[in-house]
């Protein structure tokens, strides 16, 4: 009976002596090459060299390992956020995702669904990464930052209106959206202006500060504010379309693009003339939103770019001793398009 010969199922997992033997240099230069390290002149060929034959190895540096070496690793860690981001956002997000990749940051995106700050803090503490970037997920607290810090993190830049204790802070006042909008539906003779606030779960960071801002355009105006909940679907759109006449509303500020399109079919399919009956407005200037009938008016948010703040987490991370920065990270103005001409008044209801 013919034996069937045993071979092994794994190969050896390649090391770095592996690498150095095959490139011809030491294990220290391998471990210079691949981890980045600039302080030591290494020749543009060497490191050539290395690189190949790391890749003619399928060499993979431990980044565990190199992390208690140093202390900190290339990671830099994003909480994921809890609630949908919309196609700005989105776009943002990649674009720096792609920078830090160009400065060789691995860039990990960290789930906290259900943690509270301070426990958050401690999650990603465990990770050991190079800098935390909130953009999304629990808003850290001032001792969460020092619990971070205490860790071996450089750089911790949060986000939003307000900035926390010892963190780099990206100004994002959401209030001026609402400004922007409620000041251009007063200039177009709207006096009755409805807001919507979306239903879903984790938006209220965005539309509370939002619907504000459309209150304090209008103050002293003699205008009015009706706070408008919806949720994003068609059925919702549709119950509030139904009772459109009894609010007698002669304008919305849709909280963004896609709920004014949601909202706005709704309330075409109802019968109601927009502009004439009633304005609409969206905020974010989705190309989707020009090509509607009537043209969508919409704020558009003018945001600083992904790359510029890949090169503030580089900045800080080299010179993490610095004073906490403080950076505008969005404009708002006004887009006037159809769906917010002058129109004739709505009609009263009784």
């Amino acid at each position: 009976m013919s034996q069937i010969p045993h071979t092994s199922a794994e190969r050896p997992v390649p090391t770095s002596a592996d690498v150095a033997r095959l490139a011809g240099v030491s294990r220290a230069t391998v471990s210079y090459v691949l981890n980045g390290t600039s302080a030591v002149r290494i020749s543009e060929a060497t490191r050539i060299r290395v690189r190949e034959a790391a890749d003619e190895l399928g060499y993979i540096p431990h980044a565990a390992a190199r992390s208690l070496r140093s202390g900190s690793s290339r990671m830099v860690l994003l909480p994921a956020s809890p609630v949908p981001v919309g196609p700005l956002y989105s776009r943002f997000f990649n674009e720096f995702q792609w920078a830090l990749r160009r400065f060789d940051y691995t860039v990990v995106q960290y789930g906290s669904l259900g943690l509270s700050p301070d426990e958050a803090a401690r999650a990603w503490a465990e990770l050991r990464p190079v800098a935390v970037v909130g953009l999304g997920g629990p808003q850290l607290t001032a001792a969460g930052i020092q619990l971070l810090r205490r860790s071996g993190v450089k750089a911790v830049i949060t986000l939003g209106p307000e900035p926390v204790a010892g963190a780099h802070a990206l100004a994002m006042d959401h209030r001026q959206v609402g400004l922007c909008a409620g000041a251009h539906l007063l200039e177009r003779g709207r006096r009755r202006i409805g807001v919507v606030v979306p239903r879903e779960p984790g938006l209220e960071m965005f539309s509370q500060p939002r619907l504000a801002g459309v209150r304090a355009a209008v103050e002293g105006s003699g205008a009015t504010v009706e706070p408008l909940a919806l949720s994003y679907d068609e059925e919702s759109a549709a119950a509030l379309a139904e009772r459109w006449p009894a609010l007698g509303l002669d304008a919305v500020f849709a909280y963004n693009d896609e709920y004014a399109m949601l909202l706005m079919r709704a309330l075409q399919d109802r019968g109601i003339d927009i502009p004439g009956e009633c304005a609409v407005m969206g905020a974010d200037d989705l190309l989707l939103g020009r090509l509607l009938r009537p043209r969508l008016s919409t704020v558009q948010l003018d945001m600083a770019t992904g790359q510029q703040l890949a090169e503030l987490v580089e900045r800080v991370v080299r010179d993490p001793g610095g004073e906490p920065e403080r950076h505008d990270m969005m404009a708002a103005r006004a887009i006037p398009r159809e769906s917010t001409q002058p129109g004739r008044r709505a009609p009263a209801h009784t």
